[in-house]
C-alpha cells in the first residue's frame, strides 16, 4: 500500500514578522491567514529491500541512498532527509527500505509557505507509515524544529501550523507555546473576500533566508524604525481580524495596505522596482490594499480590490509581466490517506 498526503499552502493577510525568533520570545507575534487550494504532496511507498530513494516530480530529479547513515545535509532534498531521520533508525531502513515522491503546486521562495508545507505533507506520510499519533500542534511543531533547528534555515512559525491545521486563523506565538484559533467569519464574508482578492505572480522567486536574516540583525540591533515597524504589524493584524470578523472588507484592505507599508521597514531587499511597479499599478487600477506574501523579495502580491475594478487590476498588471493566479480558500489541513495498490 503507498501512503500519499498533501498539506495546502498559505496566503498571510496580516502580521507576517512578528512569528520570527527572537521578537516571538520577547514580544510575542501574532499573524492572520488562510491556506488556498494549492498543495504540497508527498507519497511514500516501502518497500522490501534496504535502501531510500527520493523523487522530486518538480526537478525531474532521483536521489537513491543505501543506508539511514547517508542521510547527511549537504543542500541536496535536506528537507526529506531529515523528516526521514526524525522515523527512522539504521536498524529500520536496513530491513524495509522506502521509496518517497514529491511535488509542490508553488516553488520554493514563492511566498507561499512550500518548504514548511512540504515539511507538514511529509511528517503525515511517515506517521502515518510508522503509525505514531500525533496532533496537528505536534506535526507543526516538528516541522518547524526540523526546519530551523535540524536544518538551520532561518524563518519564521507560522506556516508549519497554517498547513497542519487548515482554514482561516489568528495564530499568536508566544515564547512558551503558539495557540491556533480558528475564525468564525460569517461565509456571505469569506465568499466575498475571496471574490475581491487577487493574487499575482511577480514572475520571480526568492532565497528568503537572506532577507530573514537581516530582519533579524536589525532587531537584535534594536533599530528603532524596524521595531516599530514590527510592533505596528503586530498592532494591524489585531484590527484586520476584527475587519474581517464583523465583515468591514473595505477596511480590511486598508488596513493591508497601511502593514505593508510597514513591512517594507523590516529590512533592505524586501521589495524592488518590480514589485513596486506592480503595487503602483494596482493600487491606481482599483486595488484597496495588498501585501507581498513571505519573506520579501519575489513571489506572489496579494491585493484586496473594489469589487467592479478587479477585472482592470487584474489586465494591467497582466501588461506589465504579472501572472494572475485563481484560487479559492481551502477549509481543512494535513490529508493523508493510504491508495491501495493492485
Amino acid at each position: 500500500m503507498m501512503i500519499r498526503s498533501k498539506a495546502p499552502l498559505r496566503i498571510s493577510f496580516g502580521g507576517g514578522g512578528t512569528d520570527v525568533s527572537p521578537y516571538i520570545e520577547e514580544r510575542g507575534g501574532c499573524v492572520l491567514s488562510s491556506t488556498i487550494n494549492k498543495y504540497a504532496y508527498a507519497t511514500l511507498v516501502p518497500v522490501d529491500k534496504p535502501g531510500i530513494s527520493v523523487h522530486s516530480l518538480d526537478y525531474d530529479v532521483i536521489v537513491k541512498y543505501d543506508t539511514d547513515r547517508d542521510l547527511v545535509f549537504n543542500g541536496e532534498l535536506d528537507l526529506v532527509k531529515a523528516v526521514i531521520r526524525r522515523f527512522t533508525s539504521p536498524e529500520d531502513l536496513e530491513k524495509h527500505g522506502v521509496e518517497m515522491y514529491i511535488h509542490s503546486d508553488a516553488p520554493p521562495g514563492s511566498g507561499l509557505g512550500s518548504s514548511s508545507t512540504m515539511a507538514v505533507a511529509l511528517i503525515g506520510a511517515m506517521k502515518h507509515w510508522k503509525r505514531v499519533p500525533m496532533t496537528d500542534y505536534e506535526v507543526a511543531e516538528m516541522a518547524y524544529e526540523i526546519e530551523r533547528k535540524d536544518l538551520k534555515i532561518p524563518g519564521g512559525k507560522q506556516d508549519q501550523y497554517a498547513a497542519a491545521f487548515g482554514g482561516f486563523n489568528f495564530i499568536e506565538f508566544f515564547k512558551d507555546a503558539t495557540i491556533v484559533n480558528p475564525l468564525k467569519i460569517e461565509r456571505e464574508t469569506l465568499n466575498e473576500l475571496e471574490y475581491r482578492c487577487l493574487l499575482c505572480y511577480t514572475g520571480r522567486t526568492r532565497l528568503s533566508g537572506n532577507i530573514l536574516n537581516t530582519q533579524i540583525k536589525n532587531y537584535v540591533e534594536r533599530k528603532e524604525d524596524v521595531v516599530h515597524a514590527l510592533d505596528e504589524t503586530k498592532r494591524l493584524a489585531f484590527e484586520m481580524k476584527k475587519a474581517l470578523l464583523t465583515s468591514k472588507l473595505d477596511d480590511f484592505g486598508a488596513l493591508m495596505h497601511e502593514a505593508w507599508l510597514h513591512k517594507r521597514k523590516f529590512a533592505s531587499g524586501i521589495t524592488n522596482p518590480q514589485i513596486d511597479q506592480l503595487y503602483e499599478i494596482a493600487r491606481a487600477n482599483g486595488a484597496i490594499g495588498g501585501k507581498l506574501l513571505g519573506a520579501g523579495g519575489g513571489g506572489y502580491i496579494l491585493f484586496i480590490c473594489k469589487f467592479d475594478k478587479k477585472h482592470i487590476v487584474a489586465k494591467e498588471l497582466e501588461k506589465v509581466g504579472g501572472v494572475v493566479v485563481d484560487f479559492n480558500f481551502e477549509f481543512k489541513g494535513l490529508q493523508t490517506w493510504g491508495v491501495y495498490q493492485y
